[in-house]
């Protein structure tokens, strides 16, 4: 009698156990054709991955310790479906952990984390609080050819989507609205690499408040640059919002670069303003993007106009479609899926239709 009663407790401790914890295996496989031409006369036809949510494969965790407190991970990693390979990743500094792609590797995100009552350490790579406001508040989500001019400013480096061998801290939830996080990110040089020593290392932070239909957010982020190659600090900011109306959800953005040296190679600023309206199983994206970079040789700008559809079949599978047009002026010379083009001051349209499955 005593054997079973011991062994039914081990049983229902190692349940209890089990049931504390959890590991889920999770991704979005999105591909489609996108067909773009330039007012030069360049036209493409190509097979693309990530035209609305990106593709990736991971895997998360979490294990309650009991107390409010919890463990956790976070595995993520991007897929180019279109050809089966792994995405590049590369360290903050650019020089020492760069890796290439090619393989399976966990570009996207890879933290480890502890929660509780007074908010979240997380620890690893993962996005930078300064970029969270050009994908939260774009009604493309920065993916596709209607992703915002505002992501082709010119704060542009190794931390402008994500850092590497970072520190971060969230705020708990909930507390009267206001949310925020702040990060630190090591670059991990020796201390006898010179003037390289400060190369990529980055501070960022965000702050916002959230109430019903009605979400702001203000964010701001620096990034070092070495002195050798005669450029200088990088700090990117941004103030982000919606509004949702039921039939219309407003978005917003104001995006403010700066050299902290105040040398104008990478200074620049800009906007959008957008949507979403919902139309039955799906809705329609409209955004209205424009970025200025300020130079000592002019002022090139870039105007960006995008509409798309997406039509949900399921809660994990929708098809959509993107058109976008882009216009440079004043020496500008950005393409509308992002890349530079072959000339200054060129026009550029583009057509996405996709297919995306998360699971």
């Amino acid at each position: 009698m005593k054997k079973s009663l011991i062994a039914l407790a081990v049983m229902a401790a190692a349940g209890a156990a089990s049931a504390q914890s959890s590991v889920t295996l999770f991704g979005i496989v999105d591909a489609g054709l996108q067909w773009s031409k330039g007012s030069s006369g360049d036209v493409r036809f190509a097979v693309i991955n990530s035209g609305y949510n990106s593709s990736r494969l991971g895997f998360r965790g979490t294990e309650d310790l009991g107390g409010g407190m919890a463990a956790s991970f976070w595995l993520e990693a991007g897929v180019n479906n279109d050809n089966g390979s792994g995405q590049n990743t590369v360290g903050n500094s650019g020089l020492n952990n760069a890796l290439s792609g090619g393989g399976l590797t966990f570009n996207r995100r890879s933290t480890v984390s502890l929660s509780g009552g007074w908010g979240e350490l997380r620890i690893g790579r993962d996005y930078t609080p300064s970029f969270w406001n050009l994908t939260v508040f774009d009604p493309f989500g920065t993916n596709g050819s209607g992703t915002t001019a505002t992501l082709q400013g010119g704060a542009t480096g190794v931390n402008t989507v994500r850092a590497s061998n970072s520190i971060g801290y969230f705020m708990p939830a909930n507390i009267g609205g206001v949310y925020g996080q702040v990060q630190y990110a090591e670059n991990e040089l020796p201390n006898n690499t010179g003037p390289l020593i400060d190369s990529g290392r980055y501070l960022g932070f965000r702050v916002g408040y959230a109430s019903g239909p009605f979400n702001v957010a203000f964010a701001a982020g620096r990034t070092d640059v070495p002195d050798v190659v005669g450029a200088d600090n990088i700090l990117a900011m941004n103030l982000g919002g919606s509004w949702d109306f039921g039939f219309l959800k407003l978005m917003g953005q104001l995006v403010m670069d700066r050299n902290t040296a105040g040398v104008d190679t990478n200074d620049g600023k800009g906007f959008l303003i957008g949507g979403l309206v919902p139309v039955g199983a799906g809705e329609i994206r409209l955004a209205y993007s424009q970025y200025k970079f300020d130079t000592p040789l002019g002022d090139p700008k870039v105007k960006k106009m995008a509409v798309g559809y997406v039509h949900n079949l399921s809660k994990r599978t929708a098809v959509y479609a993107t058109l976008a047009h882009l216009k440079n002026s004043g020496g500008a010379a950005q393409a509308v899926n992002g890349n530079a083009v072959g000339a200054a001051n060129d026009s550029s349209s583009a057509v996405d239709l996709g297919i995306r499955h998360s699971f």
